[in-house]
């Protein structure tokens, strides 16, 4: 299992994302795309790095609006983990 980061180790692994939020335990990102299809198609997108990786976002879509939070919920908090999927899911934009 990873480690939970420190605050100060959260904080300097946030600003090499920055296009994320660090919102309690949680990385997050709202996006806005052109339509529902597009928002699907970026979606479909995150499947084959989540399943590599073996670790899943939380995602929310409404209409054209995704809203993806990461978090390691079997450490209770931030890991390595999370900031490499929000690297990962950055660049499939």
């Amino acid at each position: 299992m990873a480690e939970v980061l420190q605050e100060t180790q959260v904080k300097e692994m946030a600003s090499e994302v920055p296009d994320w939020k660090v919102e309690g335990k949680e990385l997050k990102q709202v996006m806005k795309f052109k339509d529902f299809v597009t928002a699907m198609d970026f979606v479909n997108k995150l499947i084959e790095p989540a399943e590599a990786a073996g670790h899943h976002p939380d995602i929310a879509i409404s209409y054209n609006t995704v809203t993806i939070s990461l978090t390691s919920h079997d450490a209770g908090g931030l890991t390595e983990k999370d900031f490499a999927m929000a690297k990962q899911i950055s660049s499939l934009k």
